[in-house]
């Protein structure tokens, strides 16, 4: 089977140690060990302690039920019997797509999104049709144009929200009028959530999973809770049928997720107010930063985000971004993702995110080699 180069991960795996001041990161600020349980307010050594205990087997099959009542309280609707673990939210959409996608499907995708959820169902021959995303709209996605793209032979619809690059939010309404075209011609609707809840206000992030009854989201603890090294992800759904065939499919690739991961992710969701508290404050602190940055720098412009940790920055160079990015990490240290890694040009995604003398020292960077062009 041959699939298009991954270029995002491409580009990250290519330059990514090369970085002084990495600002393309799309993780909140990770979290050690042991802040996480000063966070959680648990002991360390106790968890530790009767983790040790335990043989070295396989973890629960569908995932660890504490894991999954955690993952459950996210949502309002969806039962821990409505969720499996993956390996990651990278594994959760591969595993959707792969389970339940295929030649001659029509499978209709947003773009500017994670590459995955368009070249994953184009390398099993199906027809991807591509809802752009236009920075004039605000990266909000055009229903009446969603409609044109949508047939009788459409097995799925990808939307990912908050999106990855933008940083946009779609309403709750819209959400609604998107899963209303799905229902109408019996689609599956996948939404990447990774980014779900670290919004800049504090306002609900409905989940596509609670909204419409063949909804499927997949998410993760990497971006909202900081524990990307746990590779921990995870799909929520309530369509049985679904349910049915992820679980199927599962068992050629994943069997279970590991019992330690499992058990770090659960201790970490029964303390999701605390490391919600702690990132909301992060990105909303940063995002602050970088808004007032991009209020000062004349040669650049965004459309602020409303959610996740990154955000699309244009420039008025006259140059390609990848160019931009190998020459700007060159010269000065500082590390952004090109836009051509989303088929966008004259635009870097930009993570804001990270520890924040590295965020400033890296838009510092920006703006002298901005300033020498």
């Amino acid at each position: 089977m041959k699939i298009e180069t991954f270029k995002v991960e491409e580009w990250m795996n290519s330059y990514e140690t090369k970085a002084k001041y990495n600002i393309a990161e799309t993780c909140v600020d990770s979290v050690s060990a042991d802040e996480l349980f000063s966070l959680a307010g648990k002991d360390r050594q106790a968890f530790f302690d009767k983790l040790s205990e335990r043989r070295l087997t396989y973890g629960e099959i569908k995932g660890a039920a504490p894991l999954r009542e955690g993952i459950s309280g996210l949502y309002e609707s969806v039962s821990p019997d409505d969720i499996v673990t993956t390996h990651g939210a990278a594994g959760a959409n591969h595993l959707v797509l792969y389970s339940l996608t295929e030649p001659e499907d029509t499978v209709v995708s947003v773009m500017p999104t994670y590459q995955q959820l368009y070249s994953i169902p184009r390398s099993y021959g199906a027809h991807v049709r591509i809802l752009k995303l236009k920075k004039e709209d605000r990266f909000q996605p055009d229903l009446d144009r969603l409609r044109t793209l949508v047939n009788k032979k459409t097995k799925m619809i990808c939307i990912n929200n908050p999106n990855n690059p933008t940083g946009a939010l779609i309403p709750e309404e819209t959400l609604c009028a998107i899963a209303d075209i799905a229902r109408n011609v019996g689609a599956y609707l996948l939404c990447d959530e990774v980014y779900r809840l670290l919004t800049q206000e504090d306002v609900p992030t409905p989940s596509i999973a609670d909204i419409y009854e063949k909804g499927i989201s997949t998410g993760s603890v990497s971006k909202v809770f900081s524990l990307a090294g746990l590779r921990l992800g995870w799909i929520a759904t309530r369509s049985k049928e679904a349910m049915r065939e992820i679980l199927l499919h599962r068992d050629y690739d994943t069997v279970s997720c590991g019992m330690i991961d499992e058990a770090l992710a659960a201790a970490a969701l029964s303390a999701k107010d605390a490391l919600l508290a702690r990132n909301r404050k992060i990105v909303r602190e940063n995002l602050a930063l970088l808004d007032e940055w991009v209020a000062k720098e004349p040669r650049f412009s965004y459309v602020k985000p409303q959610c996740g940790t990154t955000a699309l920055l244009y420039c008025d160079a006259d140059m390609p971004s990848e160019e931009f990015c190998k020459r700007l990490l060159a010269e000065t240290g500082a590390f952004l993702t090109p836009g051509s890694c989303f088929d966008e040009e004259h635009c870097f995604r930009i993570g804001y995110a990270c520890d924040r003398e590295e965020l400033i020292n890296g838009l510092k960077k920006l703006s002298e080699f901005a300033a020498k062009l």
